[in-house]
């Protein structure tokens, strides 16, 4: 079987793992416990490709625990159970290493089936997922166990992991491998912090590249022919998609129109512009709100051209709408306000509704009072009479506090005159 050069050179030790620093440099939480030799239950937790798979098989051959492996997207009920099963046995005198990969897969069911035996230290639990543990991974599991995040690597690090890559295979075929200028480089930034994809790349240049007397050169063409989008680090459903969404409105909400055209620019690339325009017309009304109040209908306008239009020219009024909401002026008085009042709802901080604003006009024999008495502002100066609107238990409440902008500030002024 032809196995992928980035499964042959797979690191043996935590020295030979590219990135991770954080947590695997000498003196670093993970290693300390890797080094200790007391395995305890953990959770790792990052994107594809950056080590999380090694470090497990590591931890695992350092150990004399019995050793099974289980893919979540594939583990069966029964497949669990004969894990359990060898928790009784002679092989299992020491223990059961359990490394189960993409744990987000399995459901709820499945993942108590191995609370029992987690806790009482029978199964050493070593799970891997590239999506959020605290959002997919049950809370018993959780509870019982350490998360160690493993996080992206620099294209500087992957560099030399391309380069050792190159160098391994000039050795298995004996022929001289040199690269362009700039190609180690270009597959560092174009693999995403991807260690395993940018190692296969390199391997594939070589086999793509055609070889002469003086050996194989790679040229630049190859490497971008090869190189595939792996730094879009995209997933409609998954953490990526939802982070990319929070950096954009982040980025808008901080004024950063440069930034907010770099998150806007990885959906549109993705092919992605209805959350993109759903999430242009949340922060339209949220973050500019009452301080731009043209906003909202200027993005509505950009939203139904750009899904009229469909890519690529959807990109324009997309990047039109980015733009504007990133350099107008800001306000969140509209969320807070309703917010504020949403807030007292739900904590029962409420009443009866005014006499003179309900819709009746005929009192009960038993009614203290007669009559609605309700003051109709058409009929006074400016439109405007001060009556009671609020139920008496919260008649003093303000949720609306006029924001610090233009707009606001001058509805706040024509209405501290007229009240």
């Amino acid at each position: 079987m032809n196995v992928p050069l980035a499964d042959r050179i797979r690191p043996k030790t935590l020295d030979d793992i590219v990135g991770q620093a954080h947590i695997l440099g000498n003196g670093k939480p993970l290693r300390r416990i890797i080094e200790s030799g007391k395995i305890p239950n953990m959770i790792f937790y990052g994107s594809a490709g950056i080590g999380k798979t090694t470090v497990a098989r590591i931890i695992a051959a350092d150990t004399n625990m019995k050793l099974h492996k289980l893919n979540g997207t594939s583990a069966s009920v029964a497949d669990i159970k004969d894990v359990i099963a060898d928790t009784n046995t002679f092989d299992g005198i020491d223990g059961v290493l359990l490394y189960l990969d993409e744990i987000q897969y399995l459901n709820k069911k499945q993942q108590q089936s191995l609370l029992e035996y987690i806790e009482n230290g029978q199964i050493t639990l070593i799970a891997s997922t590239t999506e959020n543990p605290y959002f997919y991974v049950y809370n018993a599991i959780i509870s019982r166990s350490t998360v160690f995040e493993f996080k992206t690597v620099s294209a500087e690090e992957l560099e030399h992991a391309i380069q050792r890559a190159f160098d391994i295979l000039a050795g298995e075929t004996g022929i001289k491998i040199t690269a362009e200028t700039g190609v180690v480089s270009y597959i560092a930034r174009g693999c995403g912090g991807d260690v395993r994809k940018s190692i296969n790349t390199a391997e594939l240049c070589v086999l793509s590249s055609e070889a002469s007397p003086d050996g194989i050169v790679i040229k630049m063409e190859t490497a971008v022919m090869l190189t595939q989008k792996s730094n879009m680090k995209y997933d409609r459903g998954g953490d990526q998609h939802y982070d990319i969404l929070s950096a954009l409105q982040k980025s808008i909400r901080g004024s950063d129109e440069n930034a907010a055209l770099h998150y806007a620019a990885r959906l549109i690339e993705a092919g992605d512009i209805i959350s993109l325009c759903r999430r242009l017309l949340v922060i339209a009304a949220e973050d500019i709100g009452l301080a731009y109040p043209q906003a909202v209908s200027i993005v509505k306008a950009c939203v139904d051209s750009a899904v009229q239009l469909g890519l690529p020219e959807a990109r324009i009024p997309l990047a039109q709408a980015v733009i504007l909401l990133a350099t107008s002026p800001k306000s969140n008085s509209v969320i807070s306000a309703i917010d504020g009042a949403l807030s007292d709802l739900r904590n029962g901080e409420t009443g009866d509704y005014p006499r003179h604003l309900q819709n009746k006009h005929f009192d009960g024999e038993g009614a203290p009072v007669k009559g609605q008495y309700y003051l109709y502002p058409h009929d006074y100066p400016n439109n405007y009479v001060k009556q009671q609107y609020l139920p008496d238990k919260i008649k003093d409440r303000v949720y609306y506090k006029y924001g610090n902008n233009k707009t606001e500030q001058a509805a706040f002024s024509y209405w501290k005159s007229i009240k």
